[in-house]
């Protein structure tokens, strides 16, 4: 996520911290790059235009120019100027003083809507709510029984239809009394879309709008379509009103032109982005964070907060005690593994941490999930003693564990060096630097290791 700005903005801080005076000549200069590094980044030249303006008239006062830290005055006026273009606020969902909150998700066909309907629906459970999902797409079958699917693996109720409601108008005022009758409390309402803007699909939205009077008309948006996902949103809001957007493949969008662009473009507030396929990875769009990672600042907060979802705290305590004490064994090295995955995609947690320090390099880190399966492989094959003192590990043990799981010795020897190798590196990140120091402090399990890393 952002990470091509983020490394262009990376080299124009290290230009002027090169510098060592902050001039006139050197700011102009790395605001033209910012100002390329932006448009390079698929950002639409308007919030181009208003980002640079506003860098400008802070960072070329004279204050900033004769600071002791000029740049550090620089990388915080930057940090600010993109909090306000993203909306210097976490957006939150409305909900109706009375049961149910109807909430419309509109857009084009393949933005991933009927998908971000169940990931919403998930998102809402999580958070008290008892949602009710419905598809009025009449048009396209298949997106009703993708829906259905999606319900049904996500353990949601879904209002299906009678045979004689052929209208959307008519499954939309079914459902709406299904989940009165039923003690829902919020309706998620799956609209049709089309491949293109038309006629017939804003008339049926506006039908369906003055229908139920939803609170939140949430637009999603493709992020890999870059400037056309924003157009598509703005003209979404000129003829429907929407209140917020979902922005889908959050994660494989590596420019995120879109998600800065398109609150200025429409005024309407990024409420929620897709960063996976599985259906809980929906987030909540937090624009002081994003900007913290564009700025290779990382995102703890967003961190903290999985592992306080997914992880055991006791057990994270624990296995701090033994980092710290020197205890740390391949059975809790196995364990970490297990507990980190229930995370999501390693790489994404990787990209959380702070680009700086020790952890700079964490950004170029790939994970490869296949091998992370055959270290748990290995690490099973392994008999409780060799567990729990790796030292005792010879030729011929690893010669028998390689053959037990299915794999080489040499692999086995790799591990083995990479779990030497975490061991070392949590037990400095527990007891050394600041910033370890700090993770601690939250009580965030150990996870730098480099395992399965390339």
């Amino acid at each position: 996520m952002f990470d091509n700005l983020s490394d262009k903005l990376q080299r124009v801080f290290k230009n002027l911290r090169g510098e060592g005076k902050l001039t006139t000549q050197n700011m102009e200069a790395a605001l033209r790059e910012i100002r390329v590094a932006l448009l390079e980044a698929d950002v639409h030249f308007k919030v181009v235009k208003q980002l640079i303006e506003g860098i400008k008239e802070k960072a070329m006062g004279q204050e900033v120019l004769s600071a002791l830290s000029p740049t550090q005055q620089v990388i915080k006026i930057v940090h600010d100027e993109l909090v306000k273009i993203l909306g210097t606020h976490t957006a939150r969902l409305r909900f109706a003083n009375e049961p149910p909150t109807v909430i419309m998700i509109v857009g084009l066909q393949g933005s991933g809507k009927t998908t971000s309907t169940g990931k919403l629906a998930r998102y809402l459970t999580k958070e008290g709510k008892r949602p009710l999902l419905v598809s009025v797409d009449v048009y396209r079958p298949a997106a009703r029984k993708q829906l259905s699917v999606i319900a049904r693996d996500t353990k949601h109720p879904i209002y299906e239809g009678a045979e004689d409601e052929t209208k959307p108008v008519d499954l939309a005022r079914s459902a709406r009394r299904e989940a009165i009758q039923t003690g829902r409390d919020i309706l998620l309402v799956d609209t049709a879309g089309r491949l293109h803007i038309d006629e017939d699909l804003m008339t049926e939205l506006q039908e369906l709008k003055n229908l139920l009077n939803p609170t939140e008309i949430l637009f999603v948006a493709d992020a890999m379509t870059g400037q056309d996902a924003v157009k598509s949103a703005d003209e979404f809001h000129k003829r429907l009103g929407i209140t917020g957007v979902i922005l889908t493949k959050m994660d494989g969008d590596a420019r995120g032109g879109a998600a800065l662009s398109i609150r200025t473009v429409t005024q309407q507030p990024l409420k929620f982005v897709g960063v996976g396929e599985k259906f809980d990875a929906l987030e909540p769009f937090h624009p002081d964070r994003v900007a913290n990672r564009i700025l290779g600042m990382g995102d703890v907060l967003s961190l903290i907060e999985k592992v306080e979802q997914n992880i055991d705290q006791r057990k994270a305590e624990e296995m701090q005690r033994k980092i710290i004490e020197n205890e740390f064994t391949l059975e809790d090295f196995r364990d970490q593994i297990k507990q980190l995955r229930k995370l999501g995609p390693l790489e994404s947690l990787l990209g959380m941490m702070p680009q700086l320090g020790p952890l700079k390099d964490l950004k170029n880190v790939k994970v490869d999930e296949k091998e992370i399966t055959r270290i748990v492989a290995i690490i099973d094959s392994m008999t409780r003693q060799e567990r729990d003192n790796h030292m005792i590990i010879n030729g011929a043990r690893r010669r028998r564990i390689a053959k037990g799981s299915g794999t080489s010795v040499q692999e086995v020897n790799n591990l083995l060096k990479q779990y030497a190798q975490a061991r070392k590196m949590m037990k400095s990140f527990s007891t050394g630097s600041f910033l370890g120091k700090r993770l601690g402090k939250m009580k965030l399990p150990p996870m730098f290791g480099g395992f399965g890393a390339q």
